[in-house]
């Protein structure tokens, strides 16, 4: 089953959010304040999003070291991971590790694209 997708990218400056379709089309792109009002804004416009489409959402949550404790308490409440709702669900992700590659046999650049697109 294709899925709606939602990142969550929390900086200094803003919270940055993206939702793709199943298509992986852009349907949403947010750069909000980096401190939200109220500990359950991120959760409550995530289930709204999951509303709007009609099916739960996994959304990414890519916190580099650059989210300082006030950040994640204002977005997540009291505790600093995000805890989960019957319509979201976290999952929280590191800085992108290098990927492996094998040499030799040429040029696979466009291969990967195309593996990338699969599943």
């Amino acid at each position: 089953m294709n899925t709606w997708k939602t990142t969550v990218q929390p900086t200094r400056g803003a919270v940055r959010l993206l939702m793709t379709d199943p298509e992986r089309n852009e349907v949403l792109k947010a750069a909000l304040p980096p401190y939200p009002e109220h500990p359950r804004a991120l959760l409550t416009l995530l289930e709204a999003l999951s509303l709007w489409v009609g099916q739960p959402l996994t959304a990414a949550v890519f916190a580099e070291g650059t989210v300082d404790r006030r950040s994640a308490e204002a977005l997540f409440g009291d505790g600093i991971l995000p805890l989960d709702s019957a319509l979201v669900r976290f999952d929280l992700l590191g800085p992108p590790r290098p990927r492996r590659t094998l040499p030799g046999v040429g040029d696979f650049r466009a291969l990967r694209v195309l593996h990338g697109r699969s599943s």
